[in-house]
C-alpha cells in the first residue's frame, strides 16, 4: 500500500508543529495502525498558509492522486490541509470520487466511516472559525494602531522609510511599532512633482519632465508613469493637515481621526480588501500621523481640485469614443501603442485629435521621431486600405464567429463548473447535517453563503447569454454589411470598434513615408 503524507507549516507556526515533527508523527501512526505500508510519498509545503489550497506540493499531491499513485492521504492535523470549509468539502468530494481515504491523526478522523466524515466536516468548521477569529483580532489591533497614526507596514511612500520604535506594554512585554521617517533627497522629488503640476496642470507633462531629467522612482527606476505621479499628488501623507483638508477628505466619505495642526501629515488605512480590490470610501480611515507633512494644505487642496477637474478630460488608450483605432494602432518605428492627444480647434471651432507614439509622448521627441497623424486622416487611410484587401468576406466572418465562440464557451463552462461544485458542497453539507445536529447554525450559515454565491453566478451566466445574443446580432451585421461597415453614420462608434477588433490584429503607422500596414486576424 502506498501512502501519501502531507505536512504544512506557515511562517508563524510554533516550533512544535515543524514539518519534521508532523512527518514523524504520521509515520508512527502508520506503523501502529496500518498493515504493510509499502511506500511513503511525502509532500511538504513549508511557509504556506492554510487559508486556501493554492500550494505547490498540495497541488502536486492532488495530481498524483488523480494518477492513482497512492490510496491513502494522512496528515498530522486537519488544519494542515485546509482551514476553509468550502475548500475542505471540495477536497473530500474529490478524494471520495478517486477512492482515496483520508486520515487526520490529531482528530482521529477516518473517511472510511460515515460518522468519521461527518465529524471531520464539523472540525473543519471549527478550524475556519479559529482562523477568522484570529484574523479579526489582528485586524482590530491594526486598526487601533492606525487610529493612532502609526505606519502599519508595506511599501513606504516616496520620501519616507519605516523606523521601528520599541516600547513596553502594560504587562512589561517589549513591543514594536513603526513610524515614517523622512528621506530628504526623496522629499525634494515630491516637492518638484507638486511644483510642476501646479505649473502645468498636466500629469503627462510632469511624467515627461521626470523621465527626461532622469529622476529616479522609489525603487530606483528611471521610468515613470502617470499613475505613479497621480498617487504622489493625491496622497495626504505629504500634506500639512489643516481643517479644510479634513473637510475635503470627509466629503469623500472617509472616516476622519485626530485633530489637524498645520504640521503633521495624514495616513490612510483600510483602503483595500486583500491586495487589489478597493473598499468603499466609507470604510477608509484617515488619521493624523506622527510624521510632519511638507506640502501646505491650501496648495494640496488646489492640486486635488485640478486633478478632479481633469479626471474625465483625457481620452485613454483603447477607451476613447473619439477614434476608431485606439488599441489597434502602433508606431512603425518603435512598436509602441499610438495614443490620442488633443490638438487645436479647426477653422470651424471643432476640436481636432491626433494619434501620437506613446514612447515619444512620455520619453521625449528624441526617443521616437514618428510624426503625429490626425485621427480622421489615418482612419480614412485604413478604410481605403481595407477596401483594397482581396480577402473573402466569409473567411473574416467565420474567424470572428470562431474566436468569439471559443472564448465564450470557455467562460460559460467555467461558471457552470463552479455552480456545479458549489451545489455539490450544499448537498454534502445538508447530508452531513442529517448525521449530527451539532453546530447546525454554522453549517446552515455556510449553506446560506454557498446559495448566495450560486445565485450570483447564475446571474452572471444569464448576463453572459444576453451579451452573446447581442454579439450574434453584430455577427449578422458583419455578414450582411461587411463592405459598408465603415461608412459614416451607418454604425455608431462602439459598433465600428467591435467589428474592427474582430477582423484586425494590429495596424502600424509610418509617418515618414505616410504608409499604413494592416495586419488581419486571419493573416
Amino acid at each position: 500500500m502506498k501512502i501519501a503524507i502531507y505536512s504544512r507549516k506557515s511562517k508563524f507556526t510554533i516550533k512544535g508543529d515543524s514539518i519534521e515533527n508532523q512527518i514523524e508523527m504520521c509515520k508512527t501512526y502508520i506503523k501502529n495502525h496500518i498493515k504493510d505500508p509499502t511506500e511513503f510519498l511525502i509532500y511538504n509545503d513549508d511557509g504556506f498558509s492554510g487559508k486556501n489550497l493554492n500550494r505547490p506540493k498540495f497541488k502536486q499531491m492532488l495530481n498524483d492522486a488523480k494518477n492513482k499513485k497512492f490510496s491513502v492521504i494522512i496528515c498530522y492535523r486537519l488544519d494542515r490541509v485546509s482551514r476553509n470549509i468550502c475548500d475542505f468539502s471540495s477536497l473530500i468530494n474529490t478524494l471520495q470520487y478517486l477512492n482515496i481515504n483520508f486520515i487526520s491523526i490529531k482528530e482521529q478522523f477516518d473517511t472510511t466511516t460515515p460518522m468519521g466524515r461527518a465529524m471531520m466536516y464539523i472540525a473543519s468548521i471549527f478550524a475556519q472559525l479559529e482562523r477568522e477569529t484570529i484574523a479579526e483580532r489582528i485586524s482590530d489591533n491594526m486598526l487601533e494602531l492606525a487610529k493612532a497614526g502609526r505606519w502599519l507596514g508595506g511599501q513606504t511612500p516616496l520620501g519616507f522609510n519605516s523606523t521601528a520604535i520599541c516600547y513596553l506594554d502594560n504587562e512589561m512585554h517589549e513591543k514594536k511599532m513603526y513610524s515614517l521617517s523622512p528621506i530628504k533627497e526623496e522629499l525634494e522629488i515630491v516637492k518638484l512633482v507638486y511644483k510642476n503640476y501646479i505649473e502645468y496642470h498636466s500629469l503627462s507633462k510632469v511624467t515627461k519632465y521626470l523621465i527626461q531629467n532622469s529622476i529616479k522612482t522609489k525603487t530606483g527606476k528611471l521610468l515613470w508613469n502617470k499613475q505613479a505621479v497621480r498617487d504622489i499628488l493625491t496622497n495626504p501623507v505629504y500634506v500639512r493637515a489643516n481643517k479644510n483638508v479634513m473637510i475635503f477628505l470627509k466629503k469623500q466619505g472617509i472616516n476622519i481621526i485626530g485633530e489637524p495642526d498645520n504640521k503633521h501629515g495624514i495616513l490612510t488605512y483600510n483602503k483595500k480588501r486583500g491586495t487589489k480590490k478597493f473598499r468603499k470610501t466609507n470604510e477608509w480611515i484617515a488619521a493624523i500621523a506622527k510624521h510632519e507633512g511638507i506640502i501646505d494644505g491650501k496648495k494640496w487642496l488646489e492640486v486635488q481640485e485640478f486633478i478632479l477637474k481633469n479626471k474625465h478630460k483625457a481620452p485613454r488608450i483603447g477607451k476613447t469614443s473619439y477614434a476608431l483605432l485606439t488599441g489597434l494602432l502602433n508606431c512603425k518605428h518603435c512598436g509602441s501603442p499610438m495614443k490620442i492627444i488633443h490638438g487645436p480647434l479647426d477653422k470651424n471651432g471643432k476640436k481636432l485629435f491626433y494619434y501620437k507614439c506613446s514612447k515619444k509622448d512620455y520619453k521625449g521627441e528624441n526617443k521616437c521621431f514618428n510624426p503625429n497623424i490626425r485621427t480622421d486622416e489615418i482612419e480614412m487611410s485604413v478604410i481605403n486600405e481595407l477596401r483594397k484587401i482581396p480577402l473573402d468576406k466569409e473567411t473574416i466572418v467565420n474567424t470572428f464567429i470562431n474566436f468569439n465562440n471559443y472564448n465564450k464557451n470557455i467562460e460559460i463552462r467555467n461558471i457552470k463548473h463552479t455552480i456545479s461544485n458549489k451545489q455539490a458542497q450544499v448537498k454534502n453539507l445538508i447530508k452531513y447535517l442529517s448525521v449530527s445536529s451539532e453546530l447546525s447554525n454554522d453549517i446552515l450559515s455556510e449553506i446560506k453563503i454557498l446559495k448566495t454565491d450560486i445565485k450570483k453566478l447564475k446571474c452572471n451566466l444569464e448576463q453572459m447569454y444576453k451579451r452573446t445574443d447581442l454579439e450574434y446580432k453584430n455577427i449578422d451585421n458583419i455578414k450582411k454589411l461587411l463592405g459598408e461597415i465603415l461608412v459614416d453614420n451607418f454604425f455608431n462608434i462602439e459598433e465600428k470598434k467591435l467589428i474592427l477588433r474582430s477582423i484586425i490584429d494590429y495596424i502600424t503607422w509610418d509617418g515618414e513615408t505616410g504608409t499604413v500596414d494592416i495586419h488581419l486576424v486571419v493573416d
